[in-house]
């Protein structure tokens, strides 16, 4: 019997590339809260891996069940204008605070969807070698 990555990995996989994403967002971000005009951009975490599909891996298994619809993933996603807290008189919406903050917290699920992974995967090993 095939094994299928998909539904042994669960979520993690596509909330790492999700993430990585935002991550680069995020550091263009604070890159630029100097430049004049920059408008800063950030993605919407829970829409995309809502639209991606059932977070649960849910299955229909009756006819009246209700589908999912939304395959899009992280191509999908749509790029989200920053609303600043305080404008500032060169146009720029950059809050280095916020980013910084914003940074560190996805920084931080980054780093526990990859331990999710390593013990998914540590645990796939283990059930391939019988142990």
């Amino acid at each position: 019997m095939p094994i299928s990555f998909d539904s042994a990995l669960g979520i993690h996989a596509r909330a790492l590339m999700v993430r990585s994403r935002r991550n680069e967002l995020l550091a263009s971000n604070i890159a630029n809260a100097d430049t004049p005009g920059y408008q800063a951009r950030d993605i919407d975490f829970r829409a995309i891996l809502d639209s991606a599909g059932s977070p649960a891996g849910l299955r229909t298994t009756h006819q009246n069940h209700l589908s999912l619809s939304g395959e899009s993933g992280i191509a999908g996603a749509e790029l989200l204008y920053r609303v600043p807290n305080q404008p500032s008189l060169d146009g720029n919406t950059v809050d280095p605070d916020l980013e910084k903050a914003a940074f560190a917290e996805n920084a931080l699920r980054y780093n526990a969807s990859l331990t999710f992974l390593d013990r998914k995967f540590k645990g796939l090993i283990l059930a391939l070698k019988g142990e």
